[in-house]
């Protein structure tokens, strides 16, 4: 079972998260107050944690803070009735990875502690950084070099999702599954059609090109690719 830590004060709800969470296979330990949920953090190890943002004895943001000083990995979900852009900005930055304001459908907090556990465990980072090309996070901007690079939403998704996984092999069917989130395989276009404006932006017509496609098997982002032509089982071999 999947170890989720919740530290929130407000015991009504609390109750109800933890009969939510064990309904989808969470075992969930509950903490009430910031001092006494950074010391379970510490010691149980959880596979993720739910924050409060406003918590008595320590602020939900300075536990977060204090973890990822003593770098505890495990993805955050901040929870508050805090909903204005500056208050979501400020929970990112304190090392959060996700924000839920209140009120909230249980159904997207679930969906929420899904998709953070799913991810890999750099997630935390706020800025990526593949060679010469960054993508921060927070401010939804993108550059390679002195160069800015304008992304539509679905382009800077796209991206993320291979710089989080640069020198990997991504099969059309892993891009369609996580980032436009199909629970099948059409018969479609959709991902060549992006990758190719993807790419035009990211590989200018005199920089070295950082996004590959490998026939019959998929994408891959790299700073410098060689004999990446011959076939795909040779760029699988050069990836390993």
């Amino acid at each position: 079972m999947r170890k989720v830590l919740l530290i929130e004060d407000d015991g009504e709800l609390a109750e109800e998260i933890t009969a939510g969470l064990a309904d989808h296979g969470f075992e969930i330990e509950w903490a009430p107050n910031g001092p006494e949920g950074l010391e379970m953090a510490r010691s149980l190890k959880p596979d993720a944690l739910i924050v409060d943002r406003q918590l008595p004895g320590l602020d939900g943001l300075e536990v977060i803070e204090r973890l990822r000083r003593d770098h505890v990995a495990a993805p955050v979900l901040v929870l508050s009735g805090l909903d204005a852009v500056e208050d979501r900005v400020r929970g990112l930055r304190a090392g959060g990875d996700d924000y839920l304001g209140k009120p909230f459908a249980l159904i997207e907090l679930v969906a929420r502690l899904d998709a953070l556990l799913r991810r890999p465990s750099d997630m935390s980072e706020t800025i990526l950084r593949v060679g010469a090309l960054e993508l921060d996070l927070i401010d939804r901007t993108a550059r390679r070099g002195n160069r800015q690079i304008k992304l539509l939403p679905r382009e800077f998704r796209l991206l993320e999702y291979m710089m989080r996984r640069s020198d990997h092999l991504l099969t059309r069917a892993m891009l369609l599954k996580d980032v436009w989130n199909y629970k099948f395989v059409p018969e479609t276009n959709l991902i060549d059609v992006h990758m190719s404006h993807l790419r035009h932006k990211v590989d200018g017509p005199d920089e070295i090109p950082m996004i590959h496609n490998i026939r019959g098997a998929g994408f891959i982002l790299r700073e410098m690719v060689r004999n990446l032509d011959a076939s795909p089982m040779q760029a699988l071999a050069a990836c390993s």
